[in-house]
């Protein structure tokens, strides 16, 4: 799925959405508005089957590993923990967390997304 193939309904509520976000020293929240008008906007990856917008730019999916998924019992919600190795490949730098909920079809929605020290599951 790509956002230019969205009716323009769906990406003024993507725009207007707020996130929250710690990445570097940049804190949130946030508005998804500034994100698509970045020089590398943000694309779809998908998840399961399901369209989801993280707020990084889409040269990263290659470098990106799923490590786990959590979905809501209603299947609204889904929180994400992911390695990106687009520029450090260690526990310490490489890892994130990221809350996304339901928008519309199979399109989700960062609605948080932080840096996360990867901890091993025991």
């Amino acid at each position: 799925m790509k956002l230019q193939n969205l009716s323009t309904e769906i990406i003024n509520k993507i725009r207007t959405s707020p996130w929250d976000g710690i990445v570097g020293k940049h804190e949130g929240p946030f508005n998804w508005s500034t994100v698509l008008e970045d020089e590398e906007p943000p694309e779809f990856i998908e998840i399961e089957g399901r369209a989801i917008l993280l707020p990084i730019p889409f040269f990263h999916h290659q470098n990106i590993t799923i490590l786990r998924i959590i979905w809501s019992k209603d299947e609204k919600s889904l929180t994400l923990f992911l390695k990106d190795t687009t520029y450090f490949d260690n526990k310490f730098q490489s890892g994130f967390v990221a809350v996304c909920d339901w928008i519309e079809g199979d399109i989700f929605l960062a609605i948080l997304f932080h840096e996360w020290f990867i901890l091993e599951s025991k």
